[in-house]
């Protein structure tokens, strides 16, 4: 039987050391060549078996025999969506290394990854990384002490530290539905989730990390492994030059030659034919390609195809056999059953295939429906489902979109349109940003429908502003707190009735509102100032008592100013003799 190299992918947070913890095992320094450090692509290194044995004696003092060819690590950025590559029958990743600072914990992103983990029934192991930064930490250089035996016999103001760290986090992974504990402590790795202290500075753990790695692959993933004929394989990324495209993907089933014919599916599922002119494979422990006539699972490739095809990054390739219907029935079942939408709900789009499936489950979790989803730059397209939704739903008149952006065509169209646009390159930030801005459209929304009730309003009279002292008069006032429109029906601090404001002006020009802090000019039919303003300061919204429960119902959606007009206006309306108990 021959079996083919796990496909690890190593995720986490941004920051908590995954591209350090690759490259202490590659003995390289990528992470120095990626901008700022955080990285900017997927990335593989093919691991062979040599490197394994060659950088960690331990494995082979411990009698393992080595039966996996080595691994396929697929280096991912820090938001969640890369952890969510597939394949047909679940995740592209066989096993995931999961990166936790063990000084920070779980963070928001590191809940994303595990959720999508959790989706993809992805097993994974937790590397608790930059033990090294725990104050007083005593570092292990004896090969002949153990992790275990080091983590042990920690100064007696240290080991508290670490425990309670590690305790913390194996707490936090409980309420996700995991239990965890220290691998040397777990005797049945099917049930519980194994943490690997360690730090890819010093390299101290990394020995264990890797045993871990190699230990769980033969033990659980035998099966899984089994090389089949039939390539199969998941594209990552498209790159363009100027003489030709080209496809950088894993091939995670199977053999590819040079000229195969390969059946690649587009955003509905259905199959493009074309054949494979040009195969590099990914060199090992590098990130340079070699010319190939033919390769192997599991592998990194660059391909060019024959001719000139729309490829988007996430889809699916096989190994073509002059059967169409059934490829495109293969590809169908897999993109629809993870490109799940809703009947009404925002439009949402991102860079791949996988991002787009995160996104959706995010997304899910977060209650927010989808109605379209799809891959690749915000277009006029989904203007055009935004604007339908801003006549159905305000709420839903939103595009967001993961790792895009606006293409320019659409730019102007979105400009003014009252159409929410949310873009972002991680996406717990896309998510919160977009729970955030639909709760206070939300309120928005409500206030809105609340206020076309009666619009809660205080004015100072400016009386060195008199401009017409009979009927109707026109004055100057100030807005205190609230918003002044038209219409409004208006009471002094006695609680007498002044008559509805007809007109409004700021600069000698009508206007439909004023906010708090303008001085306007008002017009009231009826009204003598002389006899009936002259010595008042105030005057108020005359709302009812049924508007002034639908208002104190709705207390949440007022500012405090508008708080406190309401509690002035209930104080006015209970000085008449029997009204005390108005609006209570």
């Amino acid at each position: 039987m021959t079996i083919r190299q796990p496909i690890v992918t190593i995720c986490g947070h941004v920051d908590h050391g995954k591209t350090s913890i690759l490259d202490f095992f590659r003995k390289s320094s990528l992470q120095e060549m990626e901008a700022g450090g955080i990285t900017q692509k997927i990335s593989f290194t093919l691991y062979p078996k040599s490197q394994i044995e060659k950088t960690f004696p331990l494995i082979t003092k411990s009698g393992v025999k080595l039966e996996i060819p080595g691994f396929l690590f697929i280096d991912t950025p820090g938001h969640a969506a890369f952890t969510n590559l597939r394949k047909r029958g679940g995740s592209l990743a066989d096993l995931a290394i999961l990166v936790i600072d063990i000084n920070e914990g779980i963070k928001p992103q590191t809940a994303e990854v595990i959720q999508i983990l959790k989706h993809n029934k992805t097993p994974f192991i937790i590397a608790l990384n930059k033990i090294d930064n725990i104050s007083g930490w005593r570092t292990n250089k004896d090969d002949k002490i153990s992790l275990q035996r080091n983590i042990e016999t920690q100064p007696i103001n240290v080991k508290p530290i670490f425990d309670e760290r590690y305790m913390t986090i194996a707490g936090a992974l409980s309420s996700h539905g995991f239990e965890a504990d220290l691998f040397y402590n777990i005797t049945d790795f099917t049930k519980k989730i194994a943490l690997v202290p360690c730090s890819a500075r010093t390299g101290e753990g990394m020995s264990e990390l890797m045993m871990m790695l190699c230990g769980l692959s033969q033990k659980y993933l035998t099966e899984k492994l089994k090389l089949g004929r039939e390539a199969k394989g998941v594209i990552l990324e498209v790159k363009k030059d100027k003489s030709n495209d080209y496809a950088e993907a894993v091939l995670y089933d199977g053999e590819l030659t040079k000229n195969d014919e390969v059946a690649v599916a587009n955003i509905e599922g259905n199959p493009i034919i074309t054949r494979v002119r040009v195969i590099e494979e990914i060199e090992p422990l590098s990130i340079r390609f070699k010319m190939k006539e033919k390769v192997h699972a599991a592998t990194g490739l660059r391909m060019q195809f024959s001719e000139k095809i729309d490829v988007l990054p996430g889809m699916p390739f096989l190994a073509y056999s002059n059967n169409e219907e059934k490829v495109k029935e293969i590809f169908k079942r897999e993109i629809t059953e993870n490109i799940k939408t809703d009947k009404k709900g925002i439009i949402a789009k991102a860079d791949s295939l996988g991002s787009l499936e995160a996104l959706l489950v995010l997304l899910k979790q977060a209650n927010v429906p989808v109605l379209k989803a799809g891959i690749g730059n915000i277009n006029k397209n989904d203007f055009s489902n935004a604007k339908a939704n801003l006549e159905i739903d305000e709420l839903d008149a939103i595009v967001l979109g993961f790792n895009v952006q606006i293409s320019e065509d659409a730019k102007e169209l979105f400009a003014n349109s009252g159409i929410k646009v949310l873009t972002d390159e991680v996406i717990y930030k896309l998510i919160d940003n977009l729970v955030e801005f639909r709760m206070q459209k939300k309120n928005d929304i409500e206030k809105a429908k609340l206020m076309e009730l009666a619009t809660l309003c205080k004015l100072r009279i400016l009386p060195q502003y008199v401009f017409r002292n009979t009927k109707p008069a026109i004055f100057g006032v100030k807005v205190e707190a609230g918003k002044l429109t038209p219409t409004t029906n208006f009471m002094s601090e006695e609680n007498e009735d002044v008559g509805r404001i007809k007109n409004i002006e700021a600069d000698k020009k009508s206007v439909k509102e004023a906010f708090e802090g303008m001085e306007v000019a008002i017009s009231i039919p009826g009204v003598n100032f002389e006899r009936e303003l002259k010595d008042r300061q105030f005057l108020y919204s005359n709302i009812g008592e049924k508007q002034f429960r639908a208002f104190k119902k709705n207390k949440e959606l007022l500012s405090s100013a508008e708080m406190k007009i309401l509690s002035e206006i209930a104080e006015i309306k209970r000085k008449k003799k029997g009204n005390e108990e108005w609006g209570k």
